[in-house]
């Protein structure tokens, strides 16, 4: 790809939360959610076109009303993935443009980390989807089922992903395991639409549903994933009401406010 690419960013906003119902319009600091996370990107990629895909009018509304681009899509998209292929295919967007996909969840996103990512895919070749790894850190998370792993190959390509630990040293005892080699990923993607579309065409494979990962359908289907390294992982994202004391907290440092 060449930086005379289109570069296009969706964030999904789905309005159902079993912890936090209607969470992309929870309060931080004075604005709803979806708005911080929306500022982070246009902040780090003033360049792209940014749209809000979500499900829900409540949430579709006020985003209109600060003329930030949002599309209503169907309720029953079981991933962001499918919404933004909703997106993707109700514009028209060609299969050379290049889509990232940015959490609505996550207004701490660094936006160097933004940066650097579509940078990363517009300057890498023969792309066809990508994502983001950071070194594991601690031995806990390597046997944590909510850190997912992933291991590559010697091009940078993902080679697995797993919620169990990867890679597995059969010789010695976790707690012995050198942390060398251990990468968390980092649920951040980016797609040609001609990939997305692929993706999006299949249903879930066998893999994907029994580790809940739909990146696993993208290798079934014989789509690369390149991975970009990152020497930290981004702040957690909004998933409880404590997260939200504490990222209001973060906001209101940040920005004085």
């Amino acid at each position: 790809m060449s930086d005379n690419s289109s570069l296009k960013v969706v964030i999904p906003a789905r309005f159902g939360s079993t912890r936090l119902p209607g969470k992309p319009l929870v309060n931080l600091a004075g604005k709803p959610m979806i708005s911080w996370v929306w500022q982070r990107v246009a902040n780090a990629l003033p360049q792209a076109e940014i749209w809000v895909a979500t499900d829900d009018e409540r949430i579709l509304e006020p985003l209109l009303a600060m003329d930030i681009k949002a599309a209503l899509t169907s309720k029953a998209h079981e991933s962001g993935t499918d919404r933004i292929a909703e997106v993707a295919n109700n514009q028209g967007w060609s299969d050379s443009d290049l889509i990232i996909n940015v959490q609505g969840d996550e207004p701490l996103i660094p936006e160097t980390l933004l940066k650097a990512f579509a940078d990363f895919c517009l300057y890498r070749p023969d792309f066809s989807m990508a994502s983001v790894m950071t070194p594991i850190s601690e031995r806990s998370q390597i046997i944590d089922e909510n850190i997912v792993k992933v291991i590559t190959a010697r091009n940078g390509n993902a080679l697995a992903f797993s919620r169990s630990p990867l890679p597995f040293c059969r010789d010695s005892a976790v707690n012995k395991w050198p942390l060398e080699g251990f990468q968390r990923h980092i649920g951040i993607y980016a797609y040609m639409t001609k990939s997305l579309r692929i993706l999006t065409s299949e249903s879930p494979c066998l893999l994907e549903r029994r580790e809940k990962l739909e990146q696993l359908r993208a290798l079934w289907v014989g789509i690369p994933i390149a991975m970009m390294s990152w020497d930290n992982p981004p702040p957690p994202g909004v998933d409880t009401p404590d997260d939200v004391e504490r990222v209001t907290r973060l906001l209101r440092k940040e920005f004085s406010v």
